[in-house]
């Protein structure tokens, strides 16, 4: 008999231990989605910084969708179709983008031009 307890504590530790560890990897993830996507209505803050309304409630429709089984790429579709592409402080590489992202390295060329020219052939 007392092997029978020590088997069921043994069980009802392990599953309560694996619900824990299924909570605390779900606010893992709450969080680091939250720290990618941009407040709307806070200037320059992130959803996991911000204390506002649209914040919280950004919060609760990521834990609702992680709960649902959505993976971290359908939450980002999910928010991008409904907010845009600003709400993610990770643009893509995508026609709309491609002056952000090439412009930094033109930039970077023509200075690099510049400085050349500037010290070797003067």
């Amino acid at each position: 008999m007392k092997f029978f307890k020590f088997i069921l504590i043994v069980f009802l530790s392990f599953f309560i231990f694996q619900k824990n560890l299924i909570a605390n990897d779900n606010s893992k993830l709450i969080n680091k989605i939250s720290k990618n996507l941009r407040c709307l209505i806070c200037q320059g803050q992130s959803i996991y910084d911000s204390q506002s309304d649209f914040a919280i409630s950004m919060k609760l429709l990521i834990k609702k969708k992680i709960e649902e089984g959505n993976s971290e790429k359908q939450i980002y579709e999910y928010l991008k179709n409904q907010y845009g592409e600003w709400i993610s402080y990770d643009t893509e590489i995508n026609q709309k983008t491609y002056l952000l992202w090439l412009f930094p390295l033109f930039l970077f060329i023509f200075g690099g031009i510049l400085i050349f020219r500037k010290v070797f052939i003067n």
